[in-house]
């Protein structure tokens, strides 16, 4: 009589949770956003070569474009929790490829302002860092400061991917080959957004990632109603205007100077424009790293420090930069370019999180609200850095203000206290 050998089942490998390919697509269209988003730095110049429009001028729409980008963000939240993320970032390319491809027919500043200011304002502000705290918000429980690290770092990818093609293609063809290339680049995230991006887990049976029940959502009612109602809420809390203060000055110090003004203050001093955007998409190379790192300290840190120490070393290293500039990049110019990379966007994932830990449900549109206060220091910046250019010559001055300022955001950061504030009705 023979044993009978038990039948053992096959084994099987994990399936990959959802959340992950939801955070792949918001990847994708955040690094588009960025991109998409930065371009008029490499604009600059060869517009005011064109039309002979001053840098004052053409640094306005950069700034209707970065305030627009910011004070979407919270309407954008509560629009995503009204009618869901796939519709408003689908909708949102759609915006930015109609704004990109109508500049190649514009003849006037104020086509360029209703182009690249408005249109695509509105749409890479729908695609801005408040998508980043929904995405986290609704798909995952573990892990979150790393996803919002990587997701951040998107913005970073986005420079890297586009600005030295711009910039070449800019150089080469002209600026509305730049432009077009924009365009066709937004229509082609809309199909992957469509098919792959899915608004809760429970849409497709499974629960957020590292979620033992369904997460609590947040009530869908009139998108303007609720954003105002969040902000007259928090408004009245001490951490929301320590939180939006040291935010707009991180906006003020980077896409509002660096990334808008960077590339010009480098051509300045004989540096080629290509050479500046490459210079500019390794800041994003670093920016990756330093991102996603600052994601994996945020799950283990207190946010308040890792704040505090950023907003400092960012504050020194702009301190020395107008020494730095130079004909072509240097060694002391690269070691700028790899420490200012990595504390370029590491704030959001600590400013992520004290808005969630502070605000509950509502820290989405709550970071929202602090991301607008980013753009509005931001757009400020874009154009007071043009200004100082046209009046006095130079950049220096706009780089010494700037470095002062995100020491004050570094004391406004070590003011900051842990605990829940009151929630909107």
């Amino acid at each position: 009589m023979t044993a009978t050998i038990p039948d053992i089942p096959p084994k099987t490998r994990p399936r990959l949770h959802r959340a992950w390919l939801v955070a792949a697509v918001a990847l994708v269209a955040l690094v588009g956003a960025a991109g998409f988003r930065a371009t008029p730095g490499v604009l600059i110049d060869p517009l005011r070569d064109e039309f002979g429009w001053p840098r004052g001028t053409i640094s306005s729409a950069v700034s209707v474009n970065l305030l627009l980008y910011g004070l979407t963000s919270p309407f954008a939240a509560a629009l995503m929790d009204r009618f869901g993320m796939r519709k408003v970032v689908a909708t949102a390319l759609v915006l930015v490829a109609v704004g990109s491809g109508l500049t190649v027919f514009m003849t006037a500043p104020w086509q360029l302002v209703a182009c690249w200011g408005v249109l695509i304002g509105l749409g890479t502000g729908s695609m801005a860092m408040v998508f980043v705290a929904t995405v986290t918000s609704r798909w995952f429980v573990a892990r979150r400061g790393i996803v919002t690290g990587v997701l951040t770092a998107a913005s970073a990818a986005g420079q890297l991917v586009f600005l030295p093609v711009l910039a070449h293609l800019t150089h080469m063809y002209g600026w509305r080959t730049a432009a077009v290339t924009v365009c066709l680049a937004a229509l082609a995230v809309v199909p992957l957004v469509v098919l792959l991006l899915r608004d809760h887990p429970e849409d497709v049976g499974v629960l957020a990632y590292g979620a033992t029940e369904p997460l609590p959502r947040a009530e869908a009612t009139g998108a303007a109603r609720r954003a105002v109602g969040t902000l007259a809420t928090a408004a009245k809390t001490r951490v929301f205007w320590l939180l939006a203060g040291g935010f707009a000055i991180c906006g003020a110090s980077t896409n509002g100077l660096v990334g808008t003004h960077f590339i010009p203050a480098a051509h300045d001093h004989g540096m080629p424009e290509t050479t500046a955007a490459s210079l500019l998409a390794l800041v994003g190379v670093f920016d990756v790293v330093g991102t996603i790192f600052s994601g994996w300290l945020t799950d283990r840190m207190d946010s308040r420090v890792l704040l505090g120490v950023y907003y400092a070393l960012r504050g020194c290293s702009l301190l020395v930069l107008p020494s730095l500039f130079a004909r072509t990049a240097h060694p002391s110019m690269l070691v700028f370019i790899i420490f200012y990379g990595l504390d370029w966007v590491a704030t959001v994932p600590p400013t992520v999180t004290l808005c969630r830990e502070n605000f509950g449900m509502s820290g989405p549109i709550v970071f929202g609200w602090v991301f607008a206060s980013h753009q509005i220091g931001a757009a400020i910046a874009a154009v007071a850095a043009g200004v100082v250019r046209d009046q006095l010559g130079d950049y220096a001055a706009a780089w010494y203000g700037a470095g002062a300022l995100c020491l004050v955001a570094a004391l406004l950061s070590a003011r900051i206290r842990r605990g829940p504030a009151p929630q909107p009705a």
